[in-house]
């Protein structure tokens, strides 16, 4: 490449990215860009059947005499805009109608096409079932009505685990449908790495046999693996909904397969698989039946079956699964297909690796599987194990589950009776508040000598108890602080995690002394120890995890608490501390103090008797507990504040639109927008600035507004009056300098009680049109030119904030670029910008977003223990013992 190369083994030690480097210094940018386009191109004529179906159609022509039969899909990934769904809608209809006029076949020996479900409305997902279901059932069935008449099959691709009950249901209710009667071209795909696969074979079975039709169904092992064991892992769900070996999935298939194959003529099985083993087995199983086709990718396998379809040797069809559309659409379909058939347990990977011996790659999954006697994967343990031995992750509720769903819903809606009839509580009085001042302070010593394991069984045993307590607490952060039923549940699950991250980090760092090095005869270490009474101020966007994030700290670390919680959310914090008490801690150890910040808060924070102030909170109110403890008399002590940010999220234009769109709406709009990390501004490179509003637009449309106890609900109420009329008096100055994108309608029947605000977004010129955060959904966006990106950066850094930043880009250098240019506390690449984890994201920001440390971070108790050297002298009673030791030790 650059004329110095003499042998491979020399261009193996130049790395890609110097490689890339030279070429272009010597080529120039504008042929390295060709190229690259080039090099697309090649790649996708190796893996996508055409561009349009017509070239499709073309291509497969040249095939089908062999053997080979085709299922066309369009290229693209889910839809995130009705537009989009249109779009893919009419795409599927026009390619039924081309493929009729192409195709002189029946069903079974002519062209198919493959359907995405998630491709005909964006909002394809249990919790909008109820909305989309018809939308959905129509849409599909008005394909198939065209597949039909032009005698073509039609096969509903599988997705996500999450969305299997919602697809039945589809499948069920289209394939009932007295329009298609008559006709067997319809099918389904099913994954067999699902556990699942197997019990919904009988389910399909059924469902053909009541309708006297056959089905259609193509066996796959499964498409997206990784992303299913990272969403229960994240999720918190108590197991896996597929396999997590590559040998059980194999097992899996074989059962399946057998299945299928015994239901006789209820299904038309079509076996698609690229493992050669795979195909003998299936070869084994079928016998002398004929009615069945293998499947594979386009580009993928052609060797294996060039012998399956050959009329002189086994002369059985397979169809080729052929993507169809521009090569702009290609990446995402090809990274997900690399990587499968690229992973060190794919049969394809291996049976290219000249390492691997054919004993190995011909080995009995059954024999394998049996071997290994249940034995969990040694490298993916169980969610609630995914932290290891040191803690365990908290139970999420996976809400795509029927009877999960049935069982929460039908708690709250027992729970919210219930809580109804409960009364406010009464704002601490004056005496009330010495009387916990001065218990506290007594309280502070014994409580610091408490061994550092009691202390961790409490908080371990709180977080069981708030496990336990699940229900009652998801209805009261719905009720009290108009939560979605969503973030509720991943509320529950941060505050368990803050419990049982702070017990381990407290048994780790605060147990045992540590010993310092020093000279022989001397015995020198350094013990922590609590530092007295602590104020916890907590917020009401998280009323339940921040509130016991802060005690849990604070009693890991030995302090007694005077817990104050935000005036707009006293039940949650009254539940919260009812469970403390018992989990074991002592009343005097932890007083709960209702009221006003005014009041209350200002009363304890003026106090002597409080050794540290812990607050979540606005930037304003945090400078003026700053300002009062400055002026106190006695001692300096602690304040550690989070507090809010001008979130920006910037995007290039290598980044995946449809990605940004995705993380823009769920970080600016997910809890109303009203969580210190929610994106406030987004900067969209000019050249794709237009297609990404547009898209936006219509991801807001899809925004439901509404009741936070109804699952169907996106965006809930701000919390109070004053948010609101904050809000509204932002949107008149907006209205009058910004170019208004969109604002999500607001539903009368929906909205017509609470503090309702439309989510909106504007179009402005530049970050310094704000002057403060505004918190609540309303999002600004800003158009840049990339040349002038470091003028953007420095803007950011002069607002003074420091809290979260999203990046948006493909482009790594970029990415290392603008994260060492801006200084802020938690930096998001390529994903949304909201529900750090507790342990693994650790929380808080710089500047005007907080003092440190991180909540929910290694050094946290530290900040809020004092540290105590303790020397001894060991040769004050007559001699250096330790050396005599080592002397004796060396003789």
């Amino acid at each position: 490449l650059t004329g110095k190369v003499t042998s491979w083994r020399e261009l193996k030690t130049n790395t890609l990215g110097n490689v890339l480097k030279r070429l272009v210094q010597r080529s120039g940018e504008p042929v390295i860009r060709h190229a690259v386009s080039r090099a697309m191109k090649i790649l996708g004529h190796q893996f996508v059947m055409g561009r349009t179906m017509e070239e499709a159609l073309a291509r497969a022509r040249e095939q089908e005499a062999k053997g080979y039969r085709y299922s066309y899909d369009m290229l693209g990934e889910a839809a995130r805009t009705e537009a989009d769904a249109k779009r893919y809608f009419d795409a599927y209809l026009k390619a039924i109608s081309e493929m009729g006029q192409a195709s002189q076949k029946g069903v079974v020996e002519g062209p198919g096409i493959s359907i995405k479900l998630s491709a005909l409305h964006p909002r394809y997902e249990i919790a909008q079932y109820e909305r989309v279901f018809p939308i959905l059932r129509d849409r599909l069935k008005t394909l198939a009505i065209a597949a039909k008449e032009v005698n073509i099959g039609l096969t509903i691709d599988a997705e996500e685990a999450n969305r299997l009950d919602f697809s039945l249901n589809l499948i069920e209710a289209v394939f009932s449908d007295n329009a298609l009667s008559g006709w067997e071209g319809f099918g389904l795909a099913l994954q067999s790495y699902q556990k699942r696969g197997f019990y919904v074979i009988d389910c399909l079975a059924q469902l053909a046999k009541q309708h006297h039709r056959r089905l259609m169904v193509r066996l796959i092992k499964g498409a997206y693996w990784d992303a299913e064991i990272k969403d229960s892992q994240v999720n918190g769900y108590e197991g896996y909904p597929v396999f997590t070996r590559k040998m059980a999935t194999d097992v899996s298939y074989i059962a399946c397969a057998k299945k299928l194959l015994s239901y006789g003529k209820l299904f038309y099985p079509q076996f698609a698989t690229h493992n050669a083993q795979t195909v003998a087995t299936v070869l084994h199983l079928v016998e002398n039946r004929r009615d069945f086709e293998f499947q594979c990718l386009h580009g993928m396998g052609q060797a294996l079956y060039n012998e399956i379809v050959d009329k002189n040797k086994y002369n059985i069809p397979c169809r080729v699964y052929a993507p169809v559309g521009s090569h702009e659409d290609l990446l995402p379909y090809l990274v997900r297909r690399l990587l499968e058939n690229g992973a060190n347990t794919s049969f394809v990977n291996r049976i290219v690796d000249e390492s691997v011996p054919i004993a190995r790659l011909t080995q009995n999954p059954i024999k394998q599987v049996s071997a290994l006697k249940n034995k969990p994967h040694p490298a993916i343990p169980l969610p609630k194990n995914l932290y290891g031995k040191e803690r365990e992750n908290s139970t999420g509720c996976d809400l795509a589950n029927p009877i999960v769903l049935a069982e929460l819903m039908q708690s709250l809606t027992i729970l919210e009776k219930e809580t109804t009839k409960a009364a406010s509580l009464i704002e601490a009085a004056e005496e009330e508040i010495e009387e916990a001042l001065f218990a506290a302070n007594k309280a502070a010593e014994t409580w610091s000598l408490t061994p550092v394991a009691k202390r961790a069984e409490c908080l371990e045993k709180m977080a069981n108890l708030l496990q336990d307590n699940r229900e009652r607490l998801i209805s009261l952060l719905t009720l009290e602080a108009a939560k979605t039923i969503p973030d509720s549940i991943s509320e529950v699950r941060e505050a368990i995690d803050f419990c049982r991250y702070y017990a381990m980090n407290a048994k780790q760092s605060l147990e045992k002394p540590e010993l310092l090095r020093g000279p022989t005869g001397e015995y020198n270490h350094l013990g922590m120890h609590g530092r007295g009474p602590i104020l916890c101020i907590s917020p009401w966007n998280f009323p339940l995890a921040i509130f016991i994030g802060q005690i849990a700290a604070a009693l890991a670390a030995g302090n007694p608490v005077l817990a104050k919680p935000a005036e707009q959310t006293p039940l949650i914090a009254y539940l919260a501390t009812s469970l403390f008490y018992e989990a074991g801690i002592a009343q005097d150890v932890l007083q709960l103090l209702v009221g006003r910040g005014e009041t209350v808060g200002a009363r304890l924070v003026a106090d002597l008797r409080i050794k540290g102030v812990m607050f979540t909170g606005s930037t304003q109110t945090a400078r003026r507990i700053n300002q009062v403890l400055a002026n106190r008399e006695g001692p300096i002590i602690p304040l550690i504040a989070e507090t809010g940010g001008q979130n920006v999220m910037i995007t290039d234009s290598t980044a995946l639109p449809e990605q940004v769109v995705r993380d823009a709406v769920q970080s600016a709009f997910g809890s109303a927008g009203q969580r210190c990390s929610a994106l406030r501004v987004l900067y969209v490179q000019e050249e794709v600035a237009d297609k990404i509003m547009g898209m936006l637009q219509g991801a807001m449309a899809e925004l439901q507004v509404g009741d936070p106890t109804a699952l169907r609900t996106d965006v809930g109420p701000v919390i109070d009056a004053d948010a609101l009329s904050m809000l509204e008096t932002h949107y008149d100055f907006l209205s009058k300098e910004a170019r208004l994108i969109y604002q999500v309608p607001l539903s009368s029947s929906e909205t017509s009680k609470g503090y309702f605000f439309a989510p909106c977004a504007f179009e402005i010129k530049s970050l310094s049109q704000l002057s403060k955060e505004v918190f609540g959904p309303c999002l600004h966006v800003i158009r840049y030119d990339i040349s002038k990106l470091d003028d953007i950066l420095r803007d950011i850094e002069q607002s003074g904030y420091g809290l979260t930043l999203g990046i948006h880009s493909r482009i790594e250098s970029r990415i290392q670029y603008i994260s060492n240019k801006v200084h802020v506390g938690n930096i998001y690449v390529n994903r949304n910008m909201i529900g750090a984890v507790v342990g693994v994201q650790p929380f808080g920001g710089e500047g005007l977003s907080g003092t440190g440390p991180k909540a929910g971070g290694p050094h946290y108790l530290s900040r809020l223990s004092t540290e105590r050297t303790l020397s001894v002298d060991t040769t004050a009673s007559g001699g250096n013992a330790s050396l005599m030791m080592l002397n004796d030790a060396e003789e």
